[in-house]
């Protein structure tokens, strides 16, 4: 009798303390960042960390990865993964995601005020997630722009580096569009402020009207019907 009470209670311990298996946990954090970095310009390496295999969690049969609130895939991870049956519990499992991509960095020191020209700059390879988050990898999008400060040689060329050149600059005579349904109306005024693409600006037409409207590249200034 005592026996067989002993064997019993040895067949029902490993099921009482069963823990998660991390593999499966490893497998489902893969699948999710394979599906969550699929779009990302470069070449992505993902590597996961494991689920301590001493851990207290309850076998799963339903894993689910996920992102925590505000988090991306991206560099240094902590990626989520929720039990969904039989019961519900929440771990959490390090990654490492790493993107080796183009980006830019100056060809030469650059003086600040100077407007970038596509000599200026040159082209590295690396880990996209080792450098801030506004790297900048397409020419287009530096020339021409001018940096907030003095940038040394070999410095990586984020957007926050750089201000955008003047659409309109102050004293200039502009051309100012007045646009409606199937109609422009064009005239001439000048600028009494310096302003980039985009931005609103006064401008003082020929009558002694001082309108405003929104600085465009072309020495352009455009005036929205009242």
């Amino acid at each position: 009798m005592r026996a067989r009470l002993l064997l019993s209670l040895l067949l029902v311990l490993p099921t009482a303390h069963a823990r998660q298996d991390p593999l499966p946990v490893r497998q489902a954090v893969e699948r999710f960042l394979y599906i969550q970095t699929q779009s990302l310009a470069g070449e992505v390496r993902i590597q996961v960390g494991e689920l301590a295999p001493d851990n207290q969690l309850q076998a799963c049969d339903q894993l689910e990865a996920f992102l925590p609130p505000g988090a991306r895939a991206w560099g240094r991870s902590s990626i989520g993964v929720r039990c969904l049956s039989p019961s519900p519990w929440t771990a959490f499992v390090p990654a490492q995601i790493s993107v080796r991509g183009p980006y830019l960095v100056t060809a030469a020191p650059l003086p600040a005020g100077q407007a970038i020209a596509p000599a200026d700059l040159r082209q590295e390879i690396g880990d996209l997630t080792a450098l801030p988050a506004d790297i900048l990898g397409d020419p287009s999008r530096a020339v021409g722009h001018i940096p907030r400060q003095p940038l040394a040689a070999g410095k990586p060329l984020s957007a926050s580096l750089l201000r955008q050149p003047p659409a309109v600059l102050q004293g200039q005579m502009v051309r100012v569009l007045t646009r409606g349904a199937g109609f422009q109306v064009s005239t001439e005024g000048q600028a009494l402020a310096t302003a980039t693409d985009g931005q609103n600006i006064p401008v003082r037409l020929a009558s002694g009207q001082v309108i405003r409207g929104t600085a465009r590249y072309g020495g352009q200034v455009e005036v929205p019907m009242p």
